[in-house]
């Protein structure tokens, strides 16, 4: 597989289609300092999650639904709250910081002008939509660097206790072995099109999860020539397959299989198959490692804190 476009580096979310908070006209779900957050806006970043909740029970789906909207709200209320105190400390990006930024996804992805751009249309983007969304997240993460400060003086018993908490992060020659069932978007399909193979990748998903073998599957449904060999691609190292793949593979228990993925070749079903290595590396061996990751913990934890005195101060109404 070759290596897919990083294009939401800086954005929070993933966008996608369908809908998923039924309702028949768009309504406002919260009002963040006297400005509106709306249906439609949770909708856009929920959507692609939708058919990944599968499940026989109305109920339970219905549960799932509401859930994953509130926690999409609470992102929008946060991203609208960081929003506003950058229009207050007037945070400015220049345009030459832009364009370096677009230079750097191409890099990236030894991208020219016209890859980036065909990619970005795949994403229903246009070149000056996705320099707007850098420059707003470029916005975020200034104001944040200006306003989030943390004096790390970590000793060597505070890193040691880091490292035992958190040794899945330290470990070496980890391989792993995915299984795949492959539905491809063709590069000319309409949205009505991919919407039907979506479909497709669904009904198949369902019956795995009803008790259909895999590998079984893979042979009747995969569109990859490994649908030969029950969809076993064989063993990988980390960094080897597009990263939204090996995301989702690296996530599964052994024997687990995932909900839909989508990346530029089509829509996948994923399944862990065995996983090997994952030895410990000795703590002397990793310590800047540690001290970097430990750093970037306090760092998360006085965002939080950030966000926290946010909200604190701030006049929120939620209607969902």
């Amino acid at each position: 597989m070759k290596r897919i476009f990083y294009l939401f580096g800086f954005v929070i979310f993933l966008c996608g289609p369908a809908s998923l908070c039924e309702a028949v006209v768009d309504r406002v779900v919260a009002v963040v300092n006297q400005e509106m957050i709306t249906l439609s806006e949770v909708e856009k970043w929920i959507n692609p999650l939708k058919e990944e909740i599968v499940t026989e029970d109305r109920l339970e789906k219905q549960e799932r639904t509401l859930a994953l909207c509130r926690q999409v709200l609470e992102r929008l209320i946060e991203e609208k709250l960081i929003d506003q105190e950058v229009k207050k400390t007037g945070v400015k990006i220049a345009s030459k910081e832009i364009e370096a930024a677009v230079e750097e996804v191409r890099r990236r992805n030894s991208a020219t002008q016209e890859d980036l751009e065909k990619a970005l249309t795949v994403e229903g983007l246009t070149l000056e939509t996705y320099k707007k969304q850098i420059e707003k997240g470029l916005q975020r993460q200034r104001l944040i660097s200006w306003s989030v400060k943390v004096e790390v003086q970590a000793g060597e018993k505070e890193l040691k206790e880091f490292y035992q908490k958190n040794i899945g992060r330290y470990r070496t020659n980890e391989t792993y072995r995915p299984g795949q069932i492959l539905f491809v978007i063709p590069k000319e399909a309409t949205p009505e099109e991919i919407q039907e193979i979506r479909r497709k990748c669904q009904k198949v998903l369902e019956g795995i999860k009803k008790g259909e073998d895999f590998g079984e599957m893979a042979i009747l449904y995969s569109e990859d020539t490994s649908n030969k060999d029950h969809g076993d691609l064989g063993y990988f190292k980390k960094g080897e397959l597009i990263p939204v793949f090996e995301r989702e593979a690296l996530r599964l228990k052994v024997g687990e299989v995932s909900g839909i993925v989508r990346t530029e070749f089509g829509f996948h079903i994923i399944k862990l198959l065995d996983r090997k290595g994952m030895d410990p590396l000795p703590f002397d061996q990793v310590i800047e490692r540690v001290r970097v990751d430990y750093h970037e913990g306090e760092m998360e934890k006085a965002f939080k804190q950030y966000l926290s005195t946010l909200k604190e101060k701030a006049v929120i109404e939620i209607k969902l």
